[in-house]
């Protein structure tokens, strides 16, 4: 970190990713030039920790530059991190988004999220820090899952319209963005809150269509109750559309999934991957899952765990529960915590066998990569590739996957032919 400059420290999701570019930017706007602002996350009580401690490092290595303290876990404890003497500034998850509140009077600037109804912010173009381009579709939840407290800090469900979205994505693949990827808080609720209430799939139609230089669209988590028959037959006749979906299942237990408030069951994503599968015989499943949920015996448990190979999940997002102060899960009785460690890595090594036979099963294919700054790049599956020769970040590369060396695939480039 360099004095004189706006540096972000961001937590949490890939929609928080996306706005700490638009706070530098409304920062520089207000004229905040030697601040370090910090975009934090209140998924769990272990990211709000982490904050908190970072927050205390950067004011130790930093003790003459401005922090302020924005996101999910501001919006939720304003109070509470308005009491640290190491922070100058709060804001809010609507807030942090507007330049006047970097240069408005007063410490504290956070509004109530729950009369939000704006759609989500409108992001700049230029992201240098990305080399895929990931693009705010949807804001907000209006489900009210036992354990989680996100509801409270992103508000109602609010959607960017259709022609917001097209002409981004315009000026996104302009820029030289081979890849889009469509964010949210609860993505396939996009639609619900605008005219006529169109669907995802319906969304991902009309991008493919009024985009056709995009090579590629991605999806980040979706519900699996709420993906749209318009989305499944299109994964069917859209190749651009990348056959890797990531769903937020959380547990593979009916009676679990009852108390964590979802709204689907076991079934219900057996015959989701099924389905897709007629549709997109290659396509790739990732999951949230999480371990040690309250009341969650061993049998409960075992059936998240056979549910990685039942439905043939591939990419695993475990996180241990963590309790949140005032969220009706937090008040049911509780697994201990030496369990949920032990079966959280139960699920990691789950996730780690089907990821490690899914990279066995790619040697000897041919795939395009979309390159990453850090010299990788990830198939339309999402599996990380390194390829033998260097290019440069956002191009399309096709590779023949030669083998696996340290835990990562290695490619071959294919040459041209000559003309």
């Amino acid at each position: 970190m360099t004095a004189g400059t706006i540096d972000v420290v961001t937590f949490g999701c890939r929609l928080n990713a996306v706005e700490s570019e638009v706070m530098r930017a409304k920062a520089r706007e207000a004229g905040l030039n030697d601040a370090i602002l910090v975009n934090t996350c209140a998924v769990t009580a272990e990211a709000e920790r982490q904050a908190r401690q970072t927050v205390r490092r950067l004011r130790r290595v930093h003790p003459g530059r401005p922090i302020v303290v924005a996101g999910c876990a501001a919006q939720i404890d304003p109070a509470g991190w308005s009491a640290m003497t190491e922070v100058d500034r709060v804001l809010g998850n609507g807030e942090k988004l507007t330049a006047d509140a970097y240069r408005s009077a007063g410490r504290t600037h956070v509004g109530d999220i729950m009369t939000m109804r704006a759609p989500a912010a409108d992001l700049p173009v230029d992201r240098t820090s990305h080399s895929r381009a990931f693009v705010q579709a949807q804001n907000g939840c209006d489900h009210r899952c036992t354990f989680c407290v996100i509801p409270f800090g992103r508000g109602p469900s609010r959607s960017q319209p259709v022609g917001a979205l097209v002409s981004h994505v315009r000026a996104l693949v302009a820029g030289g963005y081979t890849e889009v990827v469509l964010t949210g808080v609860d993505l396939t609720a996009w639609g619900a809150d605008l005219p006529g209430r169109p669907t995802l799939g319906a969304l991902c139609r009309r991008l493919l269509k009024l985009v056709p230089d995009l090579p590629r669209l991605r999806l980040s988590s979706l519900d699996p109750v709420e993906i749209d028959d318009a989305l499944l037959a299109l994964l069917g006749d859209a190749p651009r559309l990348m056959p890797h979906f990531h769903l937020s299942i959380q547990a593979g237990d009916d009676l679990v999934l009852k108390r964590m408030k979802r709204r689907h069951r076991r079934d219900d994503v057996l015959r989701l991957v099924e389905r897709a599968r007629r549709q997109r015989p290659d396509i790739v499943f990732g999951a949230d899952l999480i371990a040690g949920f309250p009341t969650e015996t061993d049998a409960m448990f075992d059936n998240t765990l056979r549910l990685v190979d039942d439905a043939g999940l591939t990419w695993l997002h475990v996180f241990p529960y963590s309790a949140r102060q005032d969220t009706p899960a937090a008040r049911m009785p509780q697994v201990p915590g030496d369990v949920r460690r032990v079966r959280a890595a139960a699920l990691r090594a789950a996730g780690e066998r089907r990821a490690q036979a899914f990279a066995r099963s790619l040697v000897g294919t041919r795939a395009q990569l979309v390159m990453e700054r850090d010299g990788t790049g990830h198939n339309a599956h999402f599996a990380p590739v390194r390829p033998l020769v260097p290019a440069p970040a956002r191009t399309l590369l096709t590779v023949d996957i030669t083998g696996i060396d340290a835990g990562m695939l290695v490619g071959q480039p294919v040459l041209r032919e000559a003309a």
